[in-house]
């Protein structure tokens, strides 16, 4: 039977690159772009196809910031298949990172010069916004649209006799220290990244406590330190030109710097760890493996995070169900020569 496999931010970087891996490895599955840019997606689309002639590469539009554009895109999916055998949970975003520069500097002369560009702990701030939907981008983007799309299509996710796999991509500037249980969007916080990506952590942990026993698995990939259009837009371009011999000196001092999209996406994993964080590493001679690494989180954090997202996505469907009523009536109400007509 026909394998298929959707992935979220296909259309560049980590997302493509997987695409690419996944065709190497199974020609013969169906893939599915999820992408926001339709543009994009029909690039990068056309892009495997010269490379897998033969491939099924379907496009979705997908935009994970929008619960409105998740709703209606897992609609789509419900029509298009019976089945979801892969799940790659892989847009992100990282809206208006800053570097400190004094820490920048000052770590690349001391012994924390790797831990510093592995992690980027004290290096990266980012400025985040509200969206539509009035949460934050950030938390929207890479964690909340992703989890709400899961809820909406497990009844293909969990269908009876059928196993299927979710996939997050997570990072190592995932940190405990910067998540906050009584601010699971990090309203007004310097570190949104850092929080949703940890808290891609501890949701995946919950998924599979609560979805095993219906044959839904849930794990957690690493690309490591990626050139990516989300890395560039951290420093200048000239200063890329001045740090890349550097970092390639230090890939062989750490494992992490992966530095290409399709190095990155070595983590496919086919056992499963819950509670392990599947990383792509690259030695310094520049051969790609991969090795699970145990995560910094505990049942207790990831079930209150479970419940609080499912409280959040009552209150979003709540306001979407508001706004359709709202627009029924203004149609009703303009149908009628202007009467309003309420309902």
């Amino acid at each position: 039977m026909e394998k298929v496999v959707i992935v979220t931010g296909a259309n560049s970087g980590i997302g493509r690159a997987l695409c690419e891996r996944l065709l190497m490895e199974d020609s013969g599955l169906r893939l599915c772009l999820a992408c926001r840019n339709m543009q994009r997606a029909e690039a990068a689309r056309s892009a495997l196809l010269t490379s897998h002639s033969l491939a099924n590469v379907d496009l979705l539009q997908l935009d994970v910031d929008s619960a409105q554009s998740v709703l209606c895109a897992a609609l789509e999916i419900k029509a298009r298949y019976n089945r979801i055998d892969f799940l790659y949970l892989n847009a992100g975003i990282m809206p208006n990172p800053q570097v400190n520069v004094k820490a920048f500097f000052k770590g690349l002369f001391s012994r924390n010069v790797v831990h510093m560009f592995a992690t980027a702990e004290g290096l990266l701030t980012q400025q985040d916004l509200l969206n539509s939907d009035g949460l934050q981008e950030v938390f929207a983007t890479n964690l909340f649209g992703h989890f709400l799309l899961i809820r909406e299509l497990e009844p293909l996710l969990c269908a009876t006799g059928h196993t299927s796999r979710v996939v997050w991509t997570s990072s190592s500037n995932a940190r405990r220290s910067a998540f906050s249980m009584d601010n699971i969007q990090h309203r007004n916080g310097s570190e949104p990244y850092s929080s949703s990506k940890y808290a891609s952590d501890l949701l995946s942990l919950a998924l599979n406590r609560h979805k095993n026993s219906q044959g839904l698995f849930s794990s957690v990939i690493c690309p490591g330190l990626v050139m990516t259009n989300l890395t560039y837009g951290i420093l200048p371009s000239f200063m890329w030109s001045l740090i890349m011999p550097i970092m390639y000196l230090i890939r062989f001092f750490t494992n992490t710097f992966t530095l290409t999209p399709y190095n990155g996406a070595e983590a496919l994993p086919e056992c499963l760890d819950p509670r392990a964080k599947y990383h792509s590493l690259t030695s310094g001679l520049g051969t790609n493996y991969t090795q699970p690494r145990q995560m910094d989180i505990d049942d207790e954090m990831s079930e209150v995070l479970f419940s609080k997202l499912l409280e959040l996505e009552e209150e979003v469907r709540c306001k979407q169900r508001e706004e359709r009523r709202e627009n029924a009536g203004r149609e009703a109400g303009s149908q009628c020569g202007g009467k309003t007509t309420y309902f």
